[in-house]
């Protein structure tokens, strides 16, 4: 046998072939990490990324989250400031900037976080969503500057304030710069609740760390997608230091649902309306003119009148 017959004659019917198959692309189908089904994305997508076996909700961008909650007169996205990248020249494996451009590339974000501003149900709204896929959705100098310019604008637009929140905690590259963002955005919040302004925040898989500890258990009403983790620490550090086995669906939303954390646990295909029906009942201010309008109190509910104890008695 020649060296074109071994080598060569292989090589070439392995190039025409291989010519001859069309290209499929990669993500066509998708498994559920769930039940572990196969899913055609087009299904998927249709079933906004929650699974058609067993409704377990997949993560998602902030670009899906704001064309499903956001009326269909659209929304504009808010510009957000820029901020230094890597100020403290942060090196693991490998240097936090080059993470940083391989998880923009891979986003097409910026950072973990992304804000825009429109109506939902007809109530002026701005949103901030968190994306997961960024560097696990981890709040440094970016994602606190981008809650903060958005907890603003409302402010300024007098419209409600909604935040998805999806994260592993603090970003710990940037050391306690990534901390500081936790003060940061507890004193937004306040901004926004002392203007009188609605504060909604949406739990979904996973919200954890210092995104727990701060702006994502302040708000005004707390929802929840169904199945999500939500906690400070991981379930099994919390096994390891109480020396205990934790219940059966510790940290989920059902959980935190049935010990009175979050209000309500909302299916991805109710969530619009849900808001839209918070914000109609939060938006109903009663003008001072019509104060005088208002039923006086009903005898029954004014509380009975207590009598004074005489000074050295007690109960």
């Amino acid at each position: 046998m020649s060296w074109l017959t071994n080598y060569v004659r292989p090589r070439f019917r392995a190039l025409v072939r291989s010519s001859d198959k069309p290209e499929v692309p990669e993500n066509l189908w998708t498994q559920c990490p769930s039940c572990e089904r196969m899913i055609f994305h087009r299904d998927l997508d249709a079933n906004q990324r929650v699974c058609p076996h067993c409704a377990h909700h997949m993560r998602v961008s902030p670009d899906f989250r704001f064309e499903a909650v956001f009326d269909a007169q659209g929304w504009q996205r808010i510009e957000l400031p820029k901020v230094p990248v890597d100020p403290l020249r942060f090196r693991d494996l490998k240097r936090y900037g080059d993470r940083i451009k391989e998880s923009q590339a891979k986003t097409r974000t910026n950072d973990a976080m992304e804000a825009a501003h429109g109506r939902i149900g007809g109530n002026p709204a701005v949103v901030a969503v968190m994306n997961f896929a960024f560097m696990g959705g981890s709040m440094g100098a970016a994602v606190g500057e981008a809650f903060v310019t958005a907890a603003r604008l409302a402010v300024m637009q007098e419209a409600a304030f909604i935040v998805f929140t999806s994260s592993g905690g603090a970003r710990m590259q940037e050391g306690a710069v990534s901390l500081m963002q936790m003060a940061r955005t507890t004193l937004a919040v306040e901004e926004v609740k002392e203007a009188g302004l609605p504060y909604i925040v949406v739990l979904t898989d996973p919200t954890t760390g210092g995104v727990t500890a701060s702006f994502a258990m302040l708000g005004d009403f707390h929802l929840a997608e169904p199945g999500a983790v939500i906690g400070f620490a991981g379930a099994r550090v919390i096994e390891q230091t109480i020396r205990e086995k934790l219940p059966e669906g510790f940290q989920r939303a059902e959980y935190l649902l049935e010990h009175g954390m979050v209000d309500m646990v909302v299916h991805r295909f109710e969530l619009k309306a849900t808001l839209a029906r918070i914000l109609d009942l939060l938006g109903r201010r009663v003008a001072g003119d019509d104060l005088d309008k208002l039923p006086a109190p009903s005898a029954h509910a004014l509380p009975s009148p207590q009598p004074e104890m005489a000074e050295g008695e007690h109960d």
